[in-house]
């Protein structure tokens, strides 16, 4: 029989391992010798190794009848990974066998650190670990894209819903929440609010002064709403809030007369003041499925009835056939 050095075996077979008759260790490569421990020379192979299929071999004269069969085992402690092997006789009553993790070796390599070199170089696991790592790569290339795009399109979604001036809510925003309470049936109330002299602001001050005014009003406007609220700039001056599941008129009588307040009081722009008001109309929808676009038009009509009635005051929505029927609860600081 021709003996082949050590090295040589090491470089191409580094799970192996060398019995001599009674079925000692004599010698075993250098990636057995990581997961099963440095000091395997001299220990008796089936007290280290289980064989569980064929599960007829338990001795040295077992092993060798196997010879050609693939052998099933793994260590008896420790890190149990599935190992597969096959084994050679001697011819002289001992026998090489070699090693190896089958499918699986992914789980080898993360279990007992291995790397390539711990394979030998034709060992087709090299090629798995290659194709592993770079899957690895692609699915976190690929999770980091769809992490940006989920980003970039919850940012678009933001801004396609968002007035760019003010940061309020836009047309587009309040038609779907509108549409969502509508459907829903819950009670809630809008309001519709138009500023009360604010061209003659860009008139005579300027488009820059007019901008800064909308933003002063809006902050004004986001303040009295709530969490759930939605308030939103719908034209040049026009605004909404939507006041969801409120309906008490007193509270947004309440609500309008101090946001009318708030918007009369003269807003500074550069050297000068900029003074304008509002008009506000009010629909409460008690509850029960409604048509959004009636919605709007109830309100509509309440705002005109205010304006009508002499501007800087609000108005309640009462009879959609009759805008005389439109109640002017207060008449807050006429011009």
């Amino acid at each position: 029989m021709i003996e082949f050095p050590i090295e040589m075996l090491h470089r191409f077979c580094p799970m192996h391992v060398v019995l001599d008759r009674t079925g000692h260790i004599v010698q075993a490569g250098p990636t057995l010798h990581k997961i099963g421990g440095d000091n395997l020379d001299g220990k008796r192979f089936l007290e280290l190794f289980e064989i569980y299929r064929p599960r007829s071999v338990l001795g040295m004269s077992d092993l060798l009848n196997s010879q050609g069969r693939k052998l099933h085992l793994r260590l008896r402690s420790g890190i149990r990974t599935p190992l597969k092997g096959v084994l050679s006789g001697d011819g002289r009553g001992g026998a090489v066998i070699n090693l190896s993790f089958g499918i699986a070796v992914i789980d080898a390599v993360r279990d007992y650190g291995l790397t390539s070199t711990d394979f030998a170089p034709t060992d087709l696991a090299v090629e798995m670990l290659y194709l592993v790592e770079a899957k690895s790569a692609a699915m976190d290339a690929s999770l980091n894209l769809n992490t940006r795009l989920q980003g970039a399109m919850v940012a678009a979604e933001k801004r396609a819903f968002t007035d760019t001036l003010t940061g309020l809510h836009n047309r587009r925003a309040v038609d779907q929440v509108l549409d969502r309470l509508c459907r829903s049936g819950q009670p809630f109330s809008i309001m519709h609010i138009d500023l009360d002299f604010f061209k003659q602001v860009n008139d005579t001050m300027g488009h820059a002064a007019g901008d800064h005014v909308l933003k002063v009003v809006s902050r004004s406007m986001a303040d009295t709403s709530r969490k759930d609220d939605t308030t939103a700039r719908v034209g040049g001056d026009e605004f909404v809030i939507i006041y969801n599941t409120l309906v008490n008129r007193d509270r947004l009588s309440d609500l309008a007369g101090h946001l009318i307040s708030r918007i009369e009081h003269p807003i500074p722009f550069e050297d000068r003041e900029c003074n304008v008001s509002a008009s506000i109309g009010i629909f409460c929808s008690e509850g029960g499925e409604q048509d959004p676009a009636k919605v709007m038009e109830q309100a509509d009509i309440a705002l005109y009835a205010a304006k009508h009635a002499g501007r800087a005051q609000y108005c309640f929505f009462e009879d959609q056939d009759d805008v005389s029927a439109a109640e002017n609860t207060t008449a807050i600081a006429g011009e």
